[in-house]
């Protein structure tokens, strides 16, 4: 099968499965396990933060993130489609007691004047307060878009004048990176915390890590042990995220080009709704013409063709490129395509 779902389908590589093998463990809620504490030194240098802290997923993560930085009742300012919002079953409301509001956008990417109108900052007593400002990059529901960066800068700029911390669910910040030839560091500095996957394009198989301050990373570790994740002897995992940081972090533009291929091919479907010119990274969005009977039909017999993607919403479709996918596998999908549209 040529599974465009997710990056996350992605297998560890033969060097992920040796350095799991011989990893040097500990436990670590006693602090005591060196890999851990390597990968989370690597993590931190890798964003520019002063500390990291490697969690099973990201969604542990944003999770910590929002507890963090908000009290009960406080809102958070993100994008309406998030990941936040639309993938992670309310967590900011279960765990954090805190509200969302959402801001409309074309692409997921928040404006920055939308976001100062937006945070309630010195308001009445009676009123909630922004704890928080979310912002998702690359961001999935728009198609792997990209942020300016001075976009992000003054997403920042406005946040901190009213007192605002700035989250990032950065999960594919290094594509992120890729797409504009910058270090994901320079991209981190617009926000005081940052979360990103090692088990997306990096080929991870299991975890993320957590970015920012000592201080919040410490905040960070308390409320992982409340949500179940002291994960002992860790080691083991993390042994494959640093390989993953170290070696598959500058293979990722082979994806990005592989997307490209892709969605040029698939805008030769008009039916498909491809737009090339908004593919920035290793995400493909179709929206077939006929809507959501359309969409669900052509999930089942790109199946049976051999080809897996994902019914991203009921009227649209995601495929994504990783490192299994390459140019016969881009042609392939594409044969799968003008078949299944052609009948």
């Amino acid at each position: 099968m040529i599974d465009l779902r997710s990056d996350t389908v992605t297998l560890p590589t033969d060097a992920m499965r040796a350095a799991m093998a011989r990893a040097e463990v500990g436990d670590d809620v006693y602090l005591e396990d060196p890999t851990v504490n390597r990968l989370q030194e690597a993590a931190a240098a890798a964003v520019g933060k002063d500390a990291a802290l490697f969690v099973p997923s990201g969604t542990m993560g944003n999770l910590l993130a929002v507890k963090c930085h908000t009290q009960p009742g406080d809102e958070v300012v993100l994008e309406r489609h998030a990941h936040l919002v639309l993938f992670e079953m309310g967590g900011m409301a279960w765990f954090s007691g805190a509200l969302p509001q959402p801001l409309e956008t074309v692409d997921g990417i928040l404006d920055p004047e939308a976001v100062r109108a937006g945070i309630r900052h010195q308001v009445p007593y009676y009123q909630a307060r922004t704890g928080l400002v979310c912002v998702e990059n690359t961001h999935n529901y728009g198609g792997g878009s990209v942020y300016p960066l001075e976009t992000l800068a003054a997403i920042h700029q406005a946040a901190s004048a009213c007192e605002t911390p700035v989250h990032m669910d950065g999960a594919r910040i290094f594509n992120a990176a890729a797409a504009q030839g910058v270090s994901a560091a320079e991209i981190a500095r617009h926000a005081d915390s940052v979360m990103f996957a090692f088990s997306k394009g990096l080929s991870a198989p299991v975890g993320s890590a957590l970015c920012g301050t000592r201080e919040f990373v410490e905040r960070a570790r308390r409320v992982r042990r409340v949500v179940g994740g002291g994960m002992r002897q860790a080691g083991v995992l993390a042994a494959a995220a640093l390989v993953a940081l170290e070696q598959m972090v500058e293979r990722l533009a082979e994806d990005h080009a592989a997307a490209r291929r892709l969605a040029e091919g698939l805008a030769e479907i008009p039916s498909l709704g491809v737009d090339p010119a908004r593919v920035q990274t290793n995400i493909v969005v179709g929206r077939p013409a006929g809507g959501a009977p359309e969409c669900a039909r052509l999930v089942l017999e790109l199946k049976q063709r051999g080809v897996l993607v994902s019914q991203l919403t009921p009227d649209s479709v995601r495929l994504v490129t990783h490192r299994h996918i390459g140019y016969n596998e881009v042609d392939s999908t594409l044969a799968a395509f003008r078949a299944v549209t052609a009948a």
